[in-house]
């Protein structure tokens, strides 16, 4: 039940945006095991001049952060290939590997309120967090 944040410096097209966003999800299925269906995936776009980047990128308005907020649990190999499969489904849109930052912050299962106000620790997820 990641919670992802994708933050560019460019428009894009609409298509373009989504595919963005499918690409993500497609990494996190992937690498974390959730299922299909489990979606909160949002898409930012800032003005160059409100959103600054490392200097030394040789495609500035490519430069994309993404943050996902996620249950603890993940072991270190499915996060290394959560950072993999995101940078390499993101390099069909010209997006430069090193142009994408990831920050991934884990939230105990009793942070969450889901499912019409339940603590997420009390909840059948329908996956399994420790992959």
């Amino acid at each position: 039940m990641p919670s992802v944040l994708i933050e560019v410096r460019q428009q894009y097209a609409p298509e373009t945006e989504s595919g963005i966003m499918e690409a993500v999800h497609a990494a996190l299925r992937e690498a974390f095991k959730i299922l299909p269906g489990d979606r909160n995936v949002r898409l930012l776009v800032h003005e160059p001049h409100r959103f600054q980047c490392p200097p030394d990128r040789e495609k500035q308005e490519y430069y994309t952060h993404i943050s996902i907020d996620c249950f603890a649990g993940r072991s270190l190999e499915a996060k290394r290939k959560l950072y993999k499969a995101i940078v390499n489904n993101l390099s069909q849109f010209d997006i430069p590997a090193n142009h994408v930052k990831i920050m991934l912050r884990e939230i105990t299962a009793e942070n969450w309120g889901i499912r019409g106000g339940q603590a997420a620790c009390d909840v059948d997820l329908g996956f399994e967090v420790k992959v």
